[in-house]
């Protein structure tokens, strides 16, 4: 088998033409960025990322997209504990497109192929040149915790400079606390030093906060985001109204090469409030007074596509993950000897495949733009707002700088809207109708048009010794080249880009990701067969961990019983290297009751590890006729640093849910080219009469912070997989789970 080749600097300068040029002139090109960030009457800015106005208000500018996560409130925590604020008077703002916010450790995650060849700094500068904000692959906190300190600190030191110049002390010797700056029995409100603050200079050293003492960060404090939602007055990008705006509604052609051949415009015409419609070879989309005007109409137009050449079928995506392992796999990670392991003995084997994961997030894909005066704006939730920024721009025809992005809060994401066709299409609505144009997706349309987690399957093979110990292990893993797919589509246009992909070599490491097991195994070896499914991939919460975790779980317990051991004590054995995982497990266990896992009992674990950050789950779990029954869901989490436990706590029990909505549903198949699914009642998610009961646990860590938001969704499918071959004695080797049963 051939292994992975990743270019050095060296290789990539060479080979790399226009990209290689770029990289060396941005090594040695030094650049400062100024803030954007803009104060309102009577605020005072104090950097990139925060305002203080003279009332004594803190405002906080956050660069990521609020989803539901609580981003909106664990970034301004952050900031507020090391001034010394009062949560009381801390608010928040989308911040402006800006290099200073970007986020290269999201960038090196999702697009690992693309910039994985580049040295860490390069990445770095590449990042930041190009001013790729993003969300994702749970790398907010992980990211800009320091970022947040240092600025914190920054304007808590002014602050403190600003008031002892008026009491005439030395400012070390000044303290903040719940707004204000304090000497003995002297204190002064933010607000009313603000003002001069601004203009006080800082040590070339910014001492941070030490001490428990009057500290936010580590507690719950309440969302900053929630009050708005409850009363309805925040603007999710559906809610905007505009002067003179219309609605759209649209509809694209099926998956594969295909264009636009036929509609009927004159039964458009007949619907009430109709006003336009706008077509392109992809796609056509209906303008009216309403959005139900514009969806009725685009029904009565009735469209017609070509038909792609290349047909794609439940069948077909099947045929094709059978296929690559046909194909010569690339060895992305190994240890020890495995072929003289294997050579000559006999093996545990296990095929597992997984379905097309949907986001299936509550709000479709929706984007509110206005063009006017040779000025492009859009509202939109974006995971990618200087991406989209792109996008619009291509699609209008007009520079970047004429584009301006309005983030709105998120209905969910799940990874989705890294995606910019929304923003494309109402960018080129806004401009050809000459008014304000909101654009939604509708349901159907949002599942047809899903960049999918990709369907895979794990061929997985292990020799156990004659007491029961792993000493081999083979994991061969057909998937699509997400990671390759995602830099093309997202970042095709850039020259270091192109270059670095034309020379990243076979597979993917993305598709693999969490594929190597966290056991003491000395043999390893896990390789990617890259497959072609005909259907257009992208990131999902968690990423190929979703299935890698499936594959490596369910194994272990198949091992577990040929061992005939316990399959927590199975686990435990060969956990020496990695005790936080395996105190994860040991708390899971207690709190759940592990009763082994006996025949019968109806109890699974499975454990996982990534981004920092280490979790276990215990499920209890049974047939009921030909439904899946989760009774509980017993997690523990070792997490690092905790900002604030109750968003900890937030995210895991989401991220169960999620996992588990995936292991029971959450699919679709496809029939000639398009997705079967329309509707969120046929994805068979959990509702509020199935939810298991659940219980987390935060396990205390003196750690960095580890990533949070995409960390329960691998090992929950595994668990109840498990826990329903201790129910029934049937192993369930496909998700979903009763898509198959073997």
């Amino acid at each position: 088998m051939s292994k992975l080749k990743r270019p050095d600097r060296r290789t990539l300068l060479i080979g790399g033409g226009v990209g290689a040029g770029l990289v060396v002139a941005w090594a040695v090109w030094p650049r400062t960025y100024l803030p954007n960030l803009t104060a309102a009457p009577g605020e005072s800015l104090f950097g990139a990322w925060l305002k203080i106005g003279s009332d004594g208000h803190v405002a906080v500018a956050v660069p990521q997209c609020e989803e539901g996560q609580g981003v909106f409130t664990a970034m301004p925590q952050i900031i507020a504990d090391e001034m010394g604020a009062d949560w009381k008077m801390v608010g928040v703002e989308p911040a402006p497109l800006n290099p200073l916010y970007a986020n290269p450790l999201a960038a090196a995650s999702l697009f690992e192929l693309a910039l994985g060849s580049l040295p860490e700094q390069l990445q770095r500068t590449y990042t930041a040149r190009t001013g790729l904000m993003l969300t994702g692959c749970s790398t907010s906190i992980r990211n800009f915790e320091d970022q947040l300190r240092q600025a914190g600190a920054a304007a808590r030191i002014l602050l403190c400079k600003a008031a002892a110049r008026r009491w005439s002390v030395d400012w070390q010797s000044c303290g903040t606390a719940g707004g204000f700056v304090i000497h003995g029995n002297q204190k002064l409100g933010f607000g009313e030093l603000a003002g001069e603050a601004a203009d006080e200079s800082l040590p070339a050293d910014l001492p941070l906060r030490s001490g428990d003492a009057n500290r936010l960060y580590g507690q719950t404090v309440p969302r900053l985001d929630v009050p708005a939602k409850v009363d309805g007055s925040v603007n999710f990008a559906a809610d905007i109204r505009l002067p003179n705006m219309v609605f759209a509604s649209i509809r694209q052609g099926p998956t594969g090469e295909t264009e636009l051949v036929k509609l009927d415009r004159e039964a458009a015409n007949k619907v009430p409030g109709m006003l336009a419609v706008v077509t392109t070879s992809q796609w056509v989309a209906a303008v009216a007074e309403t959005w139900w005007a514009a969806e009725r109409a685009i029904d009565a137009m009735r469209p017609r596509f070509k038909t792609p050449e290349d047909v794609v079928n439940s069948d077909t995506i099947e045929a094709g993950l059978t296929a690559a392992f046909e194909g010569e796999g690339a060895r992305i990670a190994s240890a020890g000897d495995l072929r003289a392991e294997f050579k000559g003995a006999k093996l545990v084997s296990a095929e597992y495949r997984v379905g097309l994961g949907l986001h299936a997030a509550l709000e479709p894909m929706t984007c509110t733009a206005n063009y006017a005066d040779g000025r492009l704006t859009l509202w939109l939730p974006t995971q990618a707002p200087g991406l989209a920024r792109s996008a619009a721009a291509r699609a209008a025809g007009v520079g970047e700088a004429s584009v301006f992005i309005h983030a709105t809060m998120a209905g969910g994401s799940f990874g989705a809207k890294l995606e910019h066709e929304v923003a494309a299409q109402a960018a080129m609505l806004a401009v050809k109708i000459g008014r304000p144009v909101q654009l939604t997706w509708p349901r159907g349309e949002d599942f047809r048009h899903d960049r999918y987690r990709p369907a895979a399957a794990g061929r997985l093979s292990a020799r156990l010794d004659g007491k029961g110990r792993v000493t081999g292990w083979l994991a061969k893993v057909a998937a699509p080249e997400t990671g390759r797919e995602l830099a093309k589509r997202l970042l095709g246009g850039d020259a270091i880009v192109t270059a670095s992909l034309k020379i990243s070599g076979a597979g993917d490491p993305s598709a693999i990701a969490g594929a190597t097991p966290p056991y003491a195994i000395p043999n390893f070896g896990i390789d990617h067969h890259p497959a072609k499914i005909g259907v257009p991939t992208g990131y999902w919460r968690s990423g190929a961990h979703s299935y890698t975790a499936f594959f490596t779980e369910s194994f272990i317990d198949e091992l577990a019983h040929v061992a005939e051991q316990d399959a927590l004590t199975f686990r435990m054995a060969m956990l020496g290297n990695e005790p936080r995982l395996a105190r994860c497990l040991q708390m899971a266990a207690q709190l759940g009751g592990w009763q082994g896992g006996q025949p019968g009992s109806g109890q699974g674990i499975a454990c996982h590890m990534f981004r920092g950050s280490y979790v276990a789950v215990m499920a209890e779990a049974r047939l009921n006729g030909r439904q899946v029954k989760v009774e509980r869901l017993v997690a523990a989490v070792d997490v690092g640093r905790v900002v604030n436990p109750d968003l900890v706590k937030q995210q895991i029990e989401g991220g169960l849910l999620f996992g588990m909505a995936a292991a029971v549903g959450g699919s679709t198949g496809f029939t000639e080219n398009v997705a079967d699914v329309r509707e969120l009642p046929e994805l068979n998610l959990p509702t509020l009469a199935s939810c298991p009961d659940i219980t987390v646990e935060i396990i205390a860590s003196g750690g960095d912070p580890g990533g949070v938001s995409e960390l329960a969704v691998p090992p929950v499918a595994p668990a109840i997989a498990n826990a329903l071959q201790a129910a029934s004695g049937v192993r369930f080797r496909r998700l979903p789970l009763l898509s198959d049963a073997e």
